[in-house]
């Protein structure tokens, strides 16, 4: 089966294919933006296929981060794999992205319990307990008790911030090649954004023009 992985949750914007059959990323293409991912995710994607060698119809599973992350970026990346999903007739899996941060932990030997912990700013964490936890949005005084009392390791760019000592080593970033596998492979999501956290922008109260 080929898998096509596409990730707008953070500052990267991925596109990845994946053979399940051959067990191998066929190719994987990546750019550091922070912003404008609308705009490049459709050239991204049409390099990753050519870099592959295959043509958008020979994709059988579509898998797109949907969160927790960037709130503009995760809304562009699911409407493109809905999209997608929709006009060649496959099946749309979401992947969190703390799930991708515990994949790749894993992939580089960890073992047991551990703690993913993104930094969400303005003194929150998106927070989860991994093997069996639940994606949560906590303040990073509550999240520094949690790990005390769990007495875990801690991965992400919230490690900082819970660990004393600890020493950033920058942005998360989520591997395509990792989210494709984890369609296949993990526990998956429905293709919708995970907000642990409400939008910014709110309509605003008491100002509705009545309709005659």
């Amino acid at each position: 089966m080929i898998v096509l992985a596409l990730d707008t949750a953070g500052a990267d914007c991925s596109a990845a294919l994946f053979s399940s059959t051959e067990g191998r990323v066929l190719s994987c293409v990546t750019e550091t933006l922070g912003k404008g991912h609308a705009e490049r995710l459709m050239d991204i994607l049409d390099r990753a296929l050519a870099e592959a060698g295959l043509e958008l119809s020979a994709v059988e599973r579509i898998a797109v981060t949907v969160g927790p992350g960037s709130f503009t970026g995760i809304r562009v990346g699911v409407a493109a794999a809905r999209g997608l999903g929709l006009a060649l007739g496959v099946e749309v899996r979401g992947i969190s992205t703390l799930s991708v941060l515990a994949e790749e932990a894993r992939k580089r030997g960890k073992a047991g319990d551990f703690v993913v912990a993104i930094d969400a700013r303005r003194d929150e964490v998106y927070f989860q307990h991994f093997p069996h936890g639940e994606p949560l949005l906590l303040s990073v005084s509550e999240a520094r008790e949690r790990v005390k009392g769990l007495d875990v390791d801690v991965i992400g760019s919230a490690r900082p911030l819970l660990v004393d000592g600890a020493v950033s080593e920058g942005p998360d970033r989520y591997p395509a090649g990792i989210i494709a596998q984890l369609a296949v492979s993990g526990d998956n999501l429905p293709p919708k954004p995970l907000y642990l956290r409400g939008a910014d922008a709110k309509p605003q109260m008491g100002f509705a023009v009545t309709r005659l």
